[in-house]
């Protein structure tokens, strides 16, 4: 079974855990939704679902929320859903008190529109309410990356890290040419940490420079990478071979136990030698991936190449992401106009 099948099982477990717990009426939703989601989408609604549920439970239908019916639902207005996004602001789950930004409330109201959609089409509710609420405004956030000389100090940390413990050493030696290449692929290709995480042998050409992912949803794409990257790759494979790997194990990536890494261990690891590169900043994977787009536009000026590379379905999302680096177009500009003719 592949590493993305392993995923999709473990997800399909989670949502039934979740939906054991909600109304039967929740099943047809998820039977509906399924060819066209992934897991892990399907996974989010399911948890967003039960704090909808948990919800109506304590404060308007006031009983089980799996005894809640279609009915129910169906007599449900408005300023219930406004109110809900109210409650999601501060709310207290499994003894904990968890707090929503505005995205995490517009999530939370996509999943509820979503199911309300479905219910209201297969005329299941009479009329759809979650429809007429507005997502909470969003407000663009700054978006993080590395500059040139953090990035040296990143891949420079993974080398010899200056503020590591002896023991913290001790163990990046152990570890030192996979975590390189790890940083390296990142800030080479762009890709995301699940795709990393998922990377097999297999999936490399050499001879192309060239390497196989399967991106959200399932699709596959080739990406290129530098002669950087290669090198960085080729000396933890030669690193790989010396370790005492199940014959089995084909993952590109793997950890002290020699087992595939998880994607736990990789977001530790970026945290880990980032901080050396560049301590004000809270860097993840996402945000090397935000610094290779930032770099490859820089270079290409081709918001369409970054797409295509990043795998971004819709250019608008490339442009959303990679707007602010128009900053430096406007920059570059500010001295062409002269306001005083040169005689």
């Amino acid at each position: 079974m592949s590493y993305y099948e392993k995923r999709d099982l473990k997800n399909m477990q989670k949502i039934g855990n979740y939906l054991s717990s909600l109304p039967d009426f929740c099943y047809d939703f998820f039977t509906g939704i399924e060819n066209n989601t992934s897991t892990l989408t399907r996974v989010n609604y399911a948890m967003d679902l039960c704090v909808f549920f948990e919800y109506l439970e304590k404060y308007v239908v006031k009983k089980p929320k799996a005894e809640i019916t279609l009915e129910d639902i169906n007599e449900l207005q408005s300023r219930n859903i406004e109110n809900y996004l109210s409650y999601l602001s501060y709310y207290e789950n499994n003894d904990k008190m968890v707090k929503n930004t505005e995205r995490g409330k517009a999530r939370k109201l996509a999943s509820v529109r979503s199911f309300f959609k479905y219910l209201f089409n297969h005329d299941m509710i009479s009329s759809n309410v979650a429809s007429k609420i507005e997502t909470p405004k969003l407000h663009n956030k700054e978006i993080i990356r590395l500059e040139k000389d953090e990035v040296e100090r990143m891949l420079n940390a993974v080398q010899s890290p200056t503020t590591f413990t002896q023991r913290q050493k001790t163990y990046n030696k152990n570890t030192q040419e996979r975590d390189n290449a790890i940083v390296t692929l990142f800030l080479g290709t762009g890709i995301r940490i699940s795709e990393l995480v998922g990377l097999n042998i297999e999936d490399f050409d050499f001879s192309q420079n060239a390497f196989k992912v399967t991106r959200k949803g399932g699709n596959q794409a080739i990406l290129y990478f530098s002669m950087e990257v290669t090198e960085a790759l080729q000396n933890w494979l030669r690193k790989r071979e010396t370790l005492k790997l199940d014959p089995n194990e084909n993952a590109m990536f793997v950890s002290l136990q020699n087992k595939r890494i998880c994607v736990r261990a990789v977001e530790n690891l970026v945290k880990k030698f980032a901080k050396e590169g560049s301590p004000l900043k809270k860097i993840s994977p996402h945000k090397l991936r935000s610094t290779f787009g930032t770099n490859l536009y820089r270079e290409t000026k081709d918001i369409y190449i970054v797409a295509d590379v990043l795998g971004h379905k819709d250019v608008n999302t490339t442009r959303k992401h990679y707007a602010a680096i128009n900053e430096d177009m406007r920059k570059s500009v500010a001295n062409k106009v002269k306001i005083h003719s040169l005689d």
